[in-house]
């Protein structure tokens, strides 16, 4: 029997992907994509993209080996036909990339054999501005991770991440400059072979990779859990939408003005749904409040502008524990434009309810009178180069009863108009809310 090195962090491949997920959930925001390396690479991937929700697809790279000695690489091609050499590993054994051509030839027809087996038919996924996640179940040389990730980057992808389980420092640092980030669980210093960081490190076989392909074509075809909600608030019926995440980590209420159908707002849920949170979009305002308020209409309610908003936003935070599977969990807001204060004071008013806040835009300064009840740590997000806004911010956060942070939000706008801006409010929000729910 071979022997068992010192550590065995991972059961198997899925359990593999669980923990992956984790590390994963924060940095892919932006229409996200898992590409993930057969076979090996393809259970680590069907997990990580079940548990975050997004669509899987696979990537297939086929190493090219030494003539008479298959197992040592010495580069892989990829879907496109393209061969990637790695040309110190050639140098020292005195191999020309000419000596290899009926080998490349042999992995491309393997290749295309593959994309026919475990496609059947379907297009691939498209990586162009999405962010991107390769995914495989170890990296020992990082041939074959190297060949993947330039092919995607030919793609155009708006970020690319690789993530194993587990790689050989080497490899990694030869991988840096391939990815816009690289995460792997562990980095042993003893590293020989990825089987042996697992228990069960067992050969896959085609049809198992396609039944895990087939699954997540089906769980992406599925509806999604969303539904129009109506919450009264004394007199007022307010319009919200609900969407629920199955197995959700925690419920998120993104309060605000009018703008529940503004794509920066939305490109938040989103992002905090993929994260594995239930979101509650809700508008404070009816729109004749929201006319009035920005014409400054003189019949525009008199009380303080915060008064009815907070008042609404807790009505929806107790119809939100009354009416769905959130009741016994702590909730999260988040507050945009005129919802900025109103969260606030909502967070004050229900301290045992509300376990983290986080606010962009608005004038959180309008909720003077409550912010010193504010026990849930709040995280303001202030766009870059106002200063004045800051200020006001600063004032007020100053005057918060809990924990607090400002994030500057480079380059956003206060519609946030660009996409790396609501990139960034997006991570920013999923990071914060991970942290504090």
């Amino acid at each position: 029997m071979n022997p068992l090195p010192v550590s065995l962090p991972f059961t198997d491949r899925a359990e593999a992907g669980r923990r992956l997920a984790e590390r994963v959930r924060p940095l892919a925001v932006t229409d996200p994509l898992v590409l993930a390396l057969p076979r090996g690479g393809v259970p680590v991937g069907a997990e990580l993209a079940r548990l975050l929700g997004i669509p899987l697809d696979v990537l297939v790279v086929r190493k090219i080996g030494v003539p008479g000695h298959p197992e040592l690489g010495v580069g892989a091609v990829d879907e496109d036909g393209h061969a990637c050499y790695d040309d110190r590993a050639l140098a020292r054994l005195r191999l020309s990339r000419a000596a290899l051509a009926d080998t490349v030839e042999a992995e491309r027809a393997e290749l295309a054999r593959r994309v026919e087996v475990y496609r059947r038919g379907r297009a691939p996924a498209d990586p162009r501005g999405r962010d991107v996640v390769v995914v495989d179940d170890g990296v020992a040389t990082g041939g074959t991770a190297r060949a993947a990730l330039r092919m995607v980057h030919r793609r155009g992808p708006g970020r690319l991440l690789l993530a194993v389980p587990v790689a050989a420092q080497s490899a990694l640092d030869s991988l840096t400059a391939e990815a816009d980030r690289v995460v792997a669980l562990t980095v042993p210093e003893n590293f020989r072979a990825v089987g042996e960081w697992y228990r069960d490190f067992g050969q896959l076989t085609d049809s198992e990779v396609t039944a895990l392909l087939d699954a997540e074509a089906d769980r992406d075809a599925a509806p999604a859990h969303a539904r129009a909600v109506r919450i009264r608030s004394g007199d007022t019926d307010l319009e919200a939408e609900l969407a629920t995440v199955p197995g959700a980590r925690g419920t998120v209420v993104l309060a605000l003005g009018r703008e529940r159908e503004d794509p920066a707002r939305r490109a938040v849920a989103a992002a905090l749904g993929r994260a594995g949170y239930t979101t509650l979009l809700v508008d404070l305002l009816t729109s004749e409040e929201d006319a009035a308020r920005r014409a400054a209409d003189p019949g525009a309610p008199a009380e303080p502008p915060v008064a009815v908003p907070a008042r609404r936003l807790e009505a929806a935070v107790a119809w939100l524990l009354r009416s769905t599977d959130s009741a016994g969990r702590r909730i999260g807001l988040f507050g945009a434009g005129a919802g900025v204060p109103a969260a606030l004071a909502a967070a004050a008013a229900r301290p045992a309810d509300i376990a983290a806040v986080a606010v962009h835009g608005g004038r959180p300064d309008l909720a003077a009178e409550a912010l010193p009840g504010v026990r849930a740590p709040v995280l303001a997000l202030v766009q870059g180069g106002d200063s004045f806004v800051r200020e006001l911010v600063e004032w007020a956060l100053a005057r918060v009863g809990g924990p607090h942070r400002t994030r500057t939000v480079p380059g956003a706008e206060e519609l946030l108009d660009a996409e790396a801006g609501r990139r960034t409010v997006g991570e920013a929000a999923v990071e914060w809310f991970e942290r504090h729910l």
